[in-house]
């Protein structure tokens, strides 16, 4: 976990508390079997998203919502989140928990189909913040088409980088695990880029495009 120890992530992910739109949001995303950011990631990124003064973020997996609600709730009141993910039904979904939210319909843009398809019609330098929750596997391509979208001082963020342990572990070298690990060094390396990787959830790895 890190050297803090498991108490410390704990007593994180319940130090701000999720309402009932969040629980029910997180509820949906374990009965359609998805792991969603958890609590201490969300507010870390509703945290990112007004510091920034987000107007416009786009999100690589919409899920059920879980982070969706977090980003809204950090943004700017008149931004607009463009979110897209492979699944219609969860777009329904989230939908429905950004509803509950109180989130006016314009303040969302879905957009259904694989990540890499869709990333490359959405306008250069328009973004200010991208947040990464998809494949994996394609991290690497994520962050290629993430610098092409971002702003200059815009933030391009990874969830479950720790890959529930595994990328601490160096005897593991499947595909999944080995692309995670490409990502964080490439991220740690770029020099267009100033990162961070923040011990909440399962690992954020965050950095600001200069």
């Amino acid at each position: 976990m890190s050297e803090f120890g498991p108490a410390r992530a704990a007593l994180a992910d319940t130090y701000v508390g999720e309402d009932a739109v969040l629980t029910y949001a997180r509820a949906q995303s374990a009965r359609t079997g998805i792991r969603a950011i958890g609590p201490s990631g969300g507010a870390c990124l509703r945290l990112l998203a007004a510091a920034l003064g987000a107007k416009a973020v786009a999100e690589i997996g919409t899920g059920t919502g879980v982070s969706g609600v977090y980003l809204l709730r950090g943004m700017r009141p008149d931004g607009v989140l463009t979110t897209v993910d492979s699944e219609p039904v969860r777009q329904q979904l989230a939908r429905e928990a950004y509803q509950a939210a109180g989130f006016a319909a314009n303040r969302s843009r879905f957009i259904p189909g694989r990540a890499l398809e869709v990333l490359p019609r959405l306008a250069d330098g328009q973004y200010d913040l991208v947040f990464c929750d998809g494949d994996p596997a394609e991290s690497r391509e994520y962050l290629a088409e993430s610098l092409r979208l971002l702003r200059p001082g815009g933030m391009v963020c990874f969830e479950g980088v720790f890959q529930e342990g595994r990328l601490a572990e160096p005897e593991l070298q499947d595909p999944q695990t080995h692309a995670v690990r490409d990502l964080v060094r490439d991220v740690r390396e770029s020099e267009v880029l100033l990162p961070a990787l923040l011990p909440v959830s399962d690992g954020l790895l965050c950095a600001v495009k200069r």
